[in-house]
């Protein structure tokens, strides 16, 4: 009988079977039901068990991607599976899934364009009643784009140079300045969304109940989103970088992670320039009159 574990006379790696794809179906579909019943205050037998369900649902999801990522750790470091053929496809699969991610945020742009750049559309026959025909609409101060909207810019575009310095630093096989690249580069993710918090805080609108704030917080709360996704992102990156398990032929996790900060980068550089300086101008020229 030929032995199962031996290594293929080919380039390509057949997955073993996974609980994991079963195991996270089921775990997301407990979340959805825990969602609902919490945001439609539905009561489960005699109590509000919405919250909770939606909790364990998340558990289960958050267990089944740690798990699941350990299991392609495991096949590049121990298995050596990811041979040249198979880093080619995980690249392929990497653009795409940022491809969809570039056309998650066209949608958010559009609707804060289409509403903007049309704000007394006649088609749209209750338009005018929440914007008052023209943008920003009456009563909304939008954000200042040169206070902490810039700050968080620099910020953004400081941890791209920091997280390239570590990338680099890792094709030469200098450990130390990988490891101090991304840890700035961590501490700078993090500092982003503390500003993005306390700008929240100080808004002077809320997401409901007008269309300035729904699409402002749609636009830069998925973008926080992003953010903090990356930066756990990079938390990890770090945390192996310290146990050795990036080689600067083989480091597919790193390079994954330094696109996806890039790509949060460059989405807002455009939220930057549409939201805040181009939301703002209308407002500016009102307080001019």
């Amino acid at each position: 009988m030929a032995d199962a574990h031996a290594k293929p006379n080919h380039d390509y790696h057949l997955v073993n079977p996974s609980p994991w794809p079963l195991i996270g179906s089921a775990s997301v579909f407990v979340t959805a039901i825990g969602a609902i019943l919490w945001m439609k205050h539905i009561p489960f037998g005699s109590a509000q068990m919405g919250p909770y369900i939606f909790a364990a649902g998340m558990l289960g999801v958050l267990y089944t991607m740690m798990s699941w990522w350990m299991d392609v750790i495991h096949e590049a470091n121990v298995d050596h599976a990811h041979t040249r053929v198979v880093q080619i496809s995980h690249r392929y699969g990497m653009l795409l899934f940022i491809a969809s991610e570039v056309m998650f945020f066209v949608a958010w742009f559009w609707a804060y364009f289409d509403v903007s750049l049309y704000p007394s559309e006649a088609i749209e026959y209750t338009r005018t009643a929440f914007t008052g025909g023209h943008w920003p609409p009456k009563g909304i101060e939008p954000f200042d784009p040169w206070h902490l909207p810039l700050f968080n810019t620099l910020i953004l575009l400081t941890s791209g140079t920091t997280v390239t310095w570590a990338h680099h630093a890792l094709l030469h096989n200098d450990r130390r300045s990988l490891k101090i690249g991304l840890i700035i580069t961590v501490l700078l993710g993090a500092l982003f969304t503390c500003v993005q918090a306390y700008e929240y805080s100080h808004a002077d609108f809320g997401f409901s109940g007008n269309i300035f704030g729904a699409t402002f917080f749609m636009a830069t709360g998925f973008h926080g989103v992003h953010v903090v996704i990356g930066t756990i992102f990079l938390l990890v990156c770090l945390i192996r970088a310290y146990a050795g398990q990036f080689t600067p032929r083989q480091h597919l996790g790193f390079e994954f992670a330094a696109w996806y900060w890039h790509f949060v980068d460059v989405v807002w550089l455009f939220l930057f320039a549409s939201i805040y300086v181009f939301g703002s101008w209308g407002s500016a020229v009102e307080a001019a009159h």
